[in-house]
């Protein structure tokens, strides 16, 4: 049953904005969740900002509002925080958006039809009609003149022109050396820019996009601005509370929010919107949207060790950085809403340490699932995640063993093919993570105790599961025993299950499953 779509406010009929992005349409028919004070703190205190997030959290409707604000459309504001705080003096704006682009040829098409637009909504002449860059700076000036005030810019997405052609490393380093040449015109034209806010996924190392603009302040992960994108639990509940009724917060909370920039937890809005909308169905509404195949053709190419994506620590430069050269998982994991922050340390020899987590419940099993489809031949994998639930509900560790089983038996031969996978423990390992992650359980990868660590526990109900990988003929149990891994839940009261999986190199698949309740 599809929910009514309507929330009364202050006598009028407002409806959710899904897939709206333009401040002016929300503010006269759509629900808006008023930003305006991060909003009135960026505008006071900054000029060159930079404000990473990942797909679908509300960066173009934050530039288009900024937009509206800087144009002076008082009216727009009627009943948000800013309305009274601010003098919506007029300037000229400058707002460039990407969409889909492929090659350099098309980004520059883009860039002209984005310069010629603004031009004739600010009624300004840009003579330049073959390069670009001094097409923007001539623009610029020409808008300063005209309207004797200094210009706003807003970027919006700067980043999507690499992004969209970043498995071929030649290309996309051509678009960034061409953008970077684009972007040093900010800095050149500095005595006739107001502000200037430029928004994107990932942020670039090495030869920046933005290495001529060194004063360009990056807010991305500023505690202040954590909840700038994105729904809080507040705001939820305040805005959209009416329409959640019925609704199992709980679980809400479970599968969409998490999010974390170093602040408050924030909800993904296109899942809230889209949950509502659908009439409170879990789905994977944020995650559908689009995953890029690279990111998973670079998992498999790296033989990537999927478990140690749970509480993945790493410092600043990892996390904020992605070099075209070299592409770590990491930053793309992190950038894209993959990971999340879970903790900031600080320490005084070895400076801030970021500890990553998967934000919520939505990407652990959709995300997970994916990789699942593509690295086995298996494409009844939901019939099987199904069935192994019902292992664990019922405790039947033998109709697990057999799922298992079925399930390295869809792993295709050639992945083993001019490489040893079979042969390490990892290769496994990380399977499994992925296919127990993919059945939306509580993991603890790596599980510390005071003797050693587990190689996988898995929590269910009130119960634990404890697993030990080996890919040598031993008993897999012995480590588990010997270590009393055990003893740190059923020290606490714990019903606790031991799993040993001893895998065969030459059938690729599970020799032994032993299991012990203990």
């Amino acid at each position: 049953m599809v929910k009514n779509l309507i929330i009364r406010r202050k006598g009028r009929n407002m409806k959710l904005p899904i897939g709206i992005s333009t401040f002016k349409e929300i503010r006269e028919d759509y629900v808006y969740v008023d930003k305006t004070k991060y909003i009135m703190e960026l505008i006071n205190n900054h000029k060159y900002v930079f404000l990473s997030r990942p797909r679908r959290f509300g960066k173009s409707l934050l530039c288009d509002t900024l937009k509206e604000l800087f144009e002076g459309n008082k009216e727009l504001f009627n009943g948000l925080y800013i309305f009274d705080k601010y003098d919506f003096k007029k300037y000229p704006v400058i707002k460039i958006s990407f969409g889909g682009i492929r090659g350099l040829d098309r980004l520059k098409r883009v860039l002209f039809f984005n310069l010629q637009d603004n031009s004739n909504r600010l009624g300004v002449e840009c003579i330049e009609k073959e390069d670009a860059a001094l097409c923007f700076s001539e623009l610029i000036r020409a808008a300063a003149k005209k309207y004797k005030e200094k210009v706003v810019i807003l970027i919006d997405e700067y980043d999507k022109p690499i992004l969209d052609n970043i498995e071929d490393t030649k290309v996309a380093m051509e678009i960034r050396e061409y953008l970077k040449e684009f972007y040093t015109e900010i800095k050149e034209n500095d005595a006739y820019i107001k502000f200037c806010f430029i928004t994107g996924v990932s942020k670039f190392a090495k030869v920046s996009i933005f290495s001529g603009l060194n004063n360009l302040d990056d807010i991305s992960l500023d505690k202040i601005y954590s909840g700038i994108c994105g729904y809080t639990q507040k705001e939820l509940e305040n805005v959209f509370g009416e329409l959640l009724k019925g609704a199992d917060l709980d679980k809400v909370r479970e599968w969409y929010n998490g999010y974390n920039f170093n602040g408050e937890n924030v909800y993904n809005p296109f899942d809230i919107l889209l949950f509502i909308s659908k009439g409170y169905v879990f789905n994977n509404y944020w995650f559908a949207t689009g995953t890029p195949s690279f990111l998973i053709k670079l998992l498999k190419k790296r033989n990537y060790f999927l478990p140690q994506i749970e509480h993945l620590k790493t410092d600043g430069s990892l996390i904020n950085s992605f070099d075209i050269e070299d592409i770590r998982l990491e930053p793309i994991l992190f950038q894209s809403g993959y990971l999340t922050i879970d903790e900031i340390r600080e320490d005084e020899y070895t400076g801030i340490e970021f500890v990553l987590r998967v934000p919520n419940r939505e990407v652990q099993v959709s995300f997970n699932s994916m990789i699942l489809d593509y690295f086995t031949d298996n494409r009844n994998n939901i019939s099987l995640r199904k069935s192994s639930i019902e292992a664990f509900k019922k405790d039947n560790m033998d109709l697990l063993e057999e799922n298992l089983k079925s399930l390295y038996a869809s792993i295709p031969y050639n992945y083993f093919i001019k490489n040893e996978l079979d042969k390490y423990e990892g290769y496994y390992a990380s399977v499994f993570y992925a296919y127990i992650a993919s059945l939306g359980l509580k993991i603890i990868a790596e599980d510390v105790t005071n003797r050693g660590r587990i190689d996988f526990t898995v929590k269910f109900n009130d119960k634990y599961y404890i697993f030990e990988f080996k890919v040598r003929d031993e008993d897999p149990l012995k480590q588990i025993k010997e270590k009393r891994y055990y003893d740190k839940y059923s020290g606490i009261g714990k019903e606790v299950v031991i799993i040993g999986i001893v895998f065969d190199e030459n059938i690729r698949n599970i020799k032994q499953f032993v299991w012990e309740k203990v």
